[in-house]
C-alpha cells in the first residue's frame, strides 16, 4: 500500500464499484485493508451482497440509500445515479461523503459494441458524468488522488484500419496538436475526460493518473462482452463456433488482475493527468481466440464469421514500451492462462462439468 504523506489511511471511492472493473478493484482495496465506498446505480452491476467474499454482513447504512457491509474491513454502498448525486444531489439527500484518499472514477456507459455502434447517444452522458466528477473533485479538498480510466477507443481510428495499422504509443494522442477522430462517442468521451484530468492537475493541483486499457477481460465478465461469450459457446462445445464479423480483427488482451495491478502502480507514477496504455502489445484476432477457446474446451470445430455484426475498428493493441521501460510493468497472465480461467468459470455458470484432460 502506498503513502500518502501522513499516517492516516483515508477511505476511498470507486464509482461504478458494482460493474467488472469496479468490483474487481473494490475487492483488491478491500484486501488491501482499506476502507471502500461504492457509487453504483446497478443499472449494469451487480450488488455487493452477490460479490463480496464470506464474511461480510449487511446493515442498515444512517441513509436510505446507504447499506453497510461489515466484514474484516467496512464497505459503504451508496446507490444512486452519480450524475445527480455529484450535480448537487448529495447535499439535497443529506448525504455527507468523508474526504478520501484514493478516488477510481469507473462509472460509464461503455457496454460491448453493439452500444457503442448502436445506440451511441446513450454513451454521451459519460461526458456529463465525467464533468460533474472533476468539479466535485477539486473541490474542497475532496480527494488526494485520483484514477481516471479512458480507453484504447480515444486512439485515431486512421491508426487502426487493415493497412498500415500500429501498435499505439501514448505520444498518438497529442493535446494541443493533431488529435485525429476517435471511436465514435465513447471514443470522444474517453478524450474529453483526459483532457478534464489534465486542467484538474494543471490549474487545481489534483494529483490524477488516466490509464488507456486495451481490451480487459475477466472470470467474472458479463457475456455482452466477447470473451466470455466466446468462452460460453466454446464450454458448450458449439459446433461450429461462431465470431462477430470477419473474425480478422484483432485486439490487445490483458486480464482483469492485471489491469488493477498497473492503475494502482500508475496512481504512484503519475500526478499530471497524463496517460499510459494497459496492453502487452500482442495483437491477437477473434479466430484466433476462438481457436484458442476451442483448444481449451477439448474438441475441434470450425470458427464462422458472423459478417452482419458490428466488428469496430480492425487492429488495436498498444505499444507497451513506456509502461515496461518507465513504469516496470508487464502482464502477468498469458493469454492462455486467462482464457483457461475464463473457460473454467463458464463452464461453472452454465452448469457444465470440467472433462478430465481438458
Amino acid at each position: 500500500m502506498s503513502t500518502q504523506g501522513n499516517t492516516e489511511v483515508k477511505p476511498c471511492l470507486i464509482t461504478g464499484g458494482c460493474g467488472f472493473v469496479g468490483r474487481n478493484m473494490t475487492l483488491r482495496q478491500l484486501s488491501m485493508g482499506k476502507e471502500v465506498w461504492v457509487i453504483d446505480d446497478l443499472s449494469t452491476g451487480s450488488d455487493p451482497s452477490e460479490w463480496l467474499p464470506e464474511g461480510y454482513q449487511q446493515q442498515a447504512g444512517q441513509h436510505p440509500s446507504i447499506t453497510v457491509f461489515q466484514g474484516p474491513q467496512k464497505l459503504i454502498f451508496l446507490k444512486g445515479d452519480l450524475l445527480r448525486l455529484m450535480a448537487g444531489g448529495l447535499d439535497s439527500d443529506g448525504i455527507q461523503l468523508p474526504k478520501f484518499g484514493d478516488v477510481f472514477h469507473f462509472a460509464a456507459v461503455v457496454g460491448g459494441r453493439a452500444t457503442i455502434e448502436g445506440n451511441p447517444m446513450a454513451v454521451a452522458i459519460d461526458l456529463a458524468m465525467d464533468s460533474c466528477m472533476f468539479n466535485w473533485a477539486v473541490r474542497d479538498g475532496n480527494v488526494e488522488r485520483m484514477l481516471y480510466p479512458s480507453s484504447s477507443a480515444a486512439y485515431p481510428i486512421s491508426m487502426q484500419e487493415s493497412e498500415g495499422h500500429v501498435a499505439l504509443k501514448e505520444s498518438d494522442i497529442e493535446f494541443g496538436g493533431a488529435l485525429g477522430q476517435p471511436d465514435m462517442t465513447y471514443g470522444w468521451s474517453k478524450l474529453t475526460g483526459e483532457y478534464l484530468a489534465r486542467v484538474a492537475a494543471e490549474h487545481y493541483g489534483l494529483h490524477v493518473a488516466c490509464v488507456r486499457p486495451f481490451s480487459g477481460y475477466g472470470e467474472d465478465q458479463d457475456e455482452s462482452y466477447p470473451i466470455p461469450a466466446i468462452a460460453a459457446r466454446a464450454a458448450r462445445k458449439e459446433s461450429p463456433i461462431t465470431v462477430w464479423g470477419s473474425g480478422l480483427q484483432g485486439r490487445d488482451f490483458v486480464h482483469i488482475q492485471d489491469c488493477i495491478d498497473f492503475m494502482l502502480l500508475v496512481l504512484d507514477k503519475i500526478s499530471d493527468g497524463s496517460a499510459a496504455n494497459i496492453g502487452s502489445g500482442q495483437l491477437t484476432n477473434f479466430r484466433q481466440v476462438a481457436a484458442l477457446f476451442v483448444e481449451l474446451a477439448g474438441y475441434e470445430t470450425e470458427v464462422k464469421p458472423l459478417v452482419d455484426k458490428p466488428v469496430g475498428v480492425h487492429s488495436r493493441y498498444g505499444d507497451p514500451t513506456f509502461s515496461r521501460e518507465v513504469l516496470g510493468w508487464e502482464p502477468k497472465i498469458s493469454i492462455r492462462e486467462g482464457f483457461a480461467r475464463v473457460l473454467a468459470e463458464a463452464r461453472k455458470r452454465h452448469g457444465i462439468a470440467d472433462e478430465v484432460g481438458a
